[in-house]
């Protein structure tokens, strides 16, 4: 299955407008943004959980990164309510539950080959950083040199302007923007690949975004079996 894989061309999905999709799993369905595989895929999902649904326990060959969009996700080791974020790099195994239900978005098989960062934040943890021009706060999840990971808040009204020399990819959490007259509701998903830029004008409500700042497949990513 190949979804949005050409990472030389710019992309926005709608993920809201979206049909889900069943996983393996019952209870847990997705939407596709971005794939590349079968059920073992390099994909950027938002899945959701019905409540009392889980996945067997599984290892991340390749990694996952997960930021908790509603509800609280779980596994053995802790709840996780919307708003956490987490990495857990290639080799790490869990089961993923949700008792109450929710909706994550998660990137499976993007990890550099060596990245071994295991980061567990809570809603509203990470560094604060000065706030871009039109933005209210930053604050910093992620950065290792090669790649940022950020949420930011900006302000109703206002025109934002994000800089891309390594490539960029973007998730509107709350809020709206309109990003060359394309409206962009909650759930709508944007990848750039380097030397395109983000300038987006917010609409009536304050905006959420999240931010990823780094090659759109890094060089060294970990690669899946054929």
């Amino acid at each position: 299955m190949r979804i949005n894989d050409d990472l030389s061309k710019p992309v926005i999905v709608h993920a809201a407008k979206q049909d889900w999709v069943p996983s393996p799993a019952a209870g847990v369905d997705r939407r596709m943004l971005f794939r590349v595989g079968g059920e073992v895929a390099r994909a950027t999902s938002i899945v959701r959980y019905a409540p009392g649904s889980a996945f067997p326990r599984h290892t991340h060959s390749g990694g996952e990164e997960i930021l908790v969009l509603e509800g609280v996700f779980q596994d053995e080791h802790g709840d996780y309510p919307a708003g956490s974020y987490f990495r857990n790099p290639p080799g790490t195994s869990h089961i993923p539950a949700a008792k109450e239900g929710c909706t994550i978005f998660v990137r499976l098989w993007q990890f550099r080959n060596g990245d071994q960062t295991q980061i567990v934040l809570q809603p509203g943890e990470g560094q604060q950083a000065t706030p871009r021009p039109g933005a209210s706060a930053a604050t910093i999840l992620f950065d290792d040199g090669r790649e940022e990971v950020r949420l930011e808040d900006w302000r109703a009204g206002e025109t934002v302007t994000v800089a891309n020399t390594r490539g960029l990819e973007f998730f509107v959490l709350s809020g709206g923007l309109t990003i060359r007259g394309e409206m962009l509701e909650p759930l709508s998903w944007g990848r750039l690949p380097a030397g395109t830029g983000l300038t987006a004008t917010v609409g009536p409500d304050r905006a959420r975004i999240w931010l990823k700042d780094a090659p759109l497949l890094h060089p060294d990513a970990l690669q899946m079996a054929e």
